[in-house]
């Protein structure tokens, strides 16, 4: 069976790159893009006031508890930085495995990792409940002799967070710099040509250029592979080395790196199909493009679900009481609703993609997407939640409820996230141009074997 090609091989050079560089250059403001912007800035505008409040009362406005004294600040955090890992997954990974599907959708998955990350920042750090101490977090020379405490998993979050927002960032810029010279030599006024001109720091696309260019993103990739696996593995040890019981547990890390990448294609998904069908780019991320990203999210579907199955097995067979009873609390307890909803959103209707007219529909694929999206939202809460409201003495049993407060700054970081988005279709190639243009040449030569 002879595969759909990755894009029309009737394009040139030229038509690929108007085309791309149009969007930016050329292509007029529009009421739609305003619109979309001016929406994502009012929940940007509920994320401050929700902070300035929180800065303002302390954590006490949020629905934290004894025992619950996590929720929904580390819920979202860890949904957040779960989403990041799809960008680093079609970035690194599928380069150094010379999957040629990858360049429509690397550039905006790599963006999108950036702005999950700067998300996810937001959470732990107002957690902290004096946010302005942050910088006791680091190992910084001082005349009091204070150092961080190692062994805490705060700490961890930070020194895998901030390595992996560092490597992303400079993988996605490095990638751009071709791109970038290319909106320099296009654009018509001035200040774009010096904007463009100095981020792209003297790129001429001479033959040295482009050989270091090669060897810096496969540095790069390398470096930012085991960072796929490592960031959510330290993210799981957060409540993989703690005694609660839910989360004691080995098989948290691995089964947290499959959900990572899981909601991840799902955010992909969510946010390429709408992108594809306003700016008019199902040439170049075709339905063969979403039926490898629907079978990537299916594959890890699988995964999160061998991981539930365990999870559950093993706190059956453990003999534990306590265990026992968690696992008991989760299906029958007041927050089974949110387990066994999650259960069909990210087990149940995933199971629709092995049907592969269901992966080359567009709509059908979009909805599974926001729906993992939301499924994996509730798995955080469940597996944080349910484990703290119950745990060892039911003299200290309680109920979490989140506050506006909760709500509005969960509601905020979605703003922040989109109004990032936004400026960055508005202002930088959302897909790579050179990248395309090499897949074009080998499109050609193919098709002419």
């Amino acid at each position: 069976m002879t595969q759909r090609p990755l894009i029309d091989p009737n394009f040139s050079y030229a038509t690929v790159t108007d085309k791309i560089s149009s969007i930016v250059l050329t292509r007029k403001i529009s009421a739609n893009w305003l619109l979309g912007l001016a929406a994502a800035f009012g929940l940007l505008m509920v994320m401050l006031l929700s902070l300035g409040v929180l800065f303002a009362k302390g954590v006490g406005v949020w629905g934290l508890n004894n025992p619950v004294g996590w929720g929904f600040d580390i819920t979202n955090f860890v949904w957040w930085i779960g989403i990041g890992h799809a960008g680093t997954l079609i970035s690194a990974i599928l380069l150094l495995l010379h999957q040629k599907w990858r360049t429509s959708i690397n550039r905006f998955a790599e963006a999108m990792t950036l702005f999950a990350v700067a998300c996810a920042g937001i959470f732990p750090a107002v957690h902290l409940g004096r946010p302005w101490k942050f910088y006791w977090l680091f190992p910084y020379p001082n005349t009091m002799g204070l150092w961080p405490q190692f062994r805490s998993p705060l700490l961890w979050d930070v020194f895998a967070v901030s390595t992996y927002a560092t490597v992303s960032l400079l993988f996605w810029f490095v990638g751009l710099i071709p791109d970038l010279a290319t909106l320099r030599d296009r654009a018509e006024g001035k200040l774009p040509q010096l904007i463009y001109g100095i981020l792209a720091m003297g790129w001429r696309g001479s033959a040295r250029h482009w050989r270091r260019y090669e060897t810096a993103s496969l540095l790069l990739a390398g470096l930012a592979t085991p960072l796929v696996v490592s960031v959510h593995t330290i993210v799981s040890w957060d409540f993989a080395v703690s005694l609660i019981p839910g989360w004691h547990t080995t098989i948290f890390p691995p089964y947290f790196v499959a959900g990572a990448v899981y909601s991840g294609f799902a955010m992909v998904l969510t946010l390429t199909i709408p992108l594809r069908q306003f700016y008019g780019l199902k040439e170049y991320i075709t339905e063969r493009h979403l039926d490898n990203m629907a079978k990537v999210m299916l594959a890890t579907g699988l995964l999160v679900a061998y991981g539930y199955l365990m999870e559950a097995f093993m706190a059956w067979y453990n003999g534990s009481t306590y265990e026992n009873y968690m696992l008991l609390n989760r299906l029958t307890g007041p927050y089974a609703p949110a387990y066994w909803l999650l259960l069909v959103c990210n087990i149940g209707i995933p199971q629709l993609l092995w049907r592969s007219s269901i992966r080359a529909n567009p709509l059908a694929l979009f909805v599974i997407a926001i729906i993992i999206n939301i499924g994996m939202w509730l798995e955080r809460f469940v597996i944080i939640v349910t484990s703290l409201h119950r745990d060892f003495l039911p003299s200290s049993w309680g109920m979490f409820y989140p506050t506006r407060w909760d709500i509005g700054l969960f509601i905020g970081s979605l703003g922040l996230f989109l109004s990032l988005l936004f400026l960055f279709i508005r202002f930088l190639p959302i897909i790579s141009i050179f990248e395309t243009r090499e897949l074009l040449a080998e499109e050609q030569e193919r098709l002419h074997e």
